[in-house]
């Protein structure tokens, strides 16, 4: 985006992840353990993909990583409130970036391709690594879409990082709590991956 409207986005992660389990042995690598993931938007697609996944009968991810997930594009939360200034993702940055990505697209924010919070049915979905930050905007989401993800049955692990911001995985060459948190997010996926292969 702004170029290409969503779900233009969702195509081509649900077509690379196609790609990459199709050719994971040609690259010397477990088709098994395929995982998708991502951070913000990029996690939103992560999300997205494993939905269409399994929508389609396809071979589920081993791993959703979601690291603070946008996971309802219409939704209002009290964290969208508390945080709308002044750490880091703001309001006018959520209003912005949703302006590229949904206007004059074929989908509306309800459409659950680019809110997958607001899919029917999240059962029978790829185990999650659901990763939230205290002070984000997104936190709220990232949270419900876990809550919602464990309901229907799927295996979620959710972490939150009480005092850290979005986008704090960018942060972590800095050291302290970023690099912290980074380090126990990839241990845990490693775990998850070891447990799928």
């Amino acid at each position: 985006a702004p170029e290409h409207k969503a779900p233009a986005s969702a195509e081509d992660a649900y077509t690379a992840y196609r790609w990459a389990r199709e050719h994971a042995a040609d690259l010397g690598a477990d088709p098994q353990c395929v995982a998708v993931g991502g951070d913000s938007a990029g996690a939103n697609l992560a999300a997205v993909v494993a939905l269409r996944a399994r929508d389609e009968n396809q071979s589920p991810p081993a791993l959703q990583l979601l690291l603070y997930p946008v996971t309802d594009y219409q939704g209002q939360t009290r964290s969208k409130t508390l945080f709308a200034r002044g750490f880091f993702l703001t309001k006018h940055d959520i209003d912005w970036f949703t302006e590229r990505f949904l206007g004059g697209a074929s989908v509306d924010a309800a459409d659950p391709r680019v809110s997958p919070l607001l899919a029917d049915d999240l059962s029978g979905l790829a185990p999650a690594l659901v990763v939230t930050a205290g002070f984000d905007p997104l936190r709220d989401e990232g949270r419900r879409y876990a809550d919602a993800m464990r309901r229907a049955g799927v295996p979620v692990d959710y972490r939150e990082y009480g005092s850290l911001v979005h986008g704090f995985a960018n942060f972590f060459p800095l050291g302290g709590a970023s690099a912290t948190a980074m380090g126990e997010v990839i241990s845990a996926m490693r775990a998850h991956l070891t447990r799928a292969g």
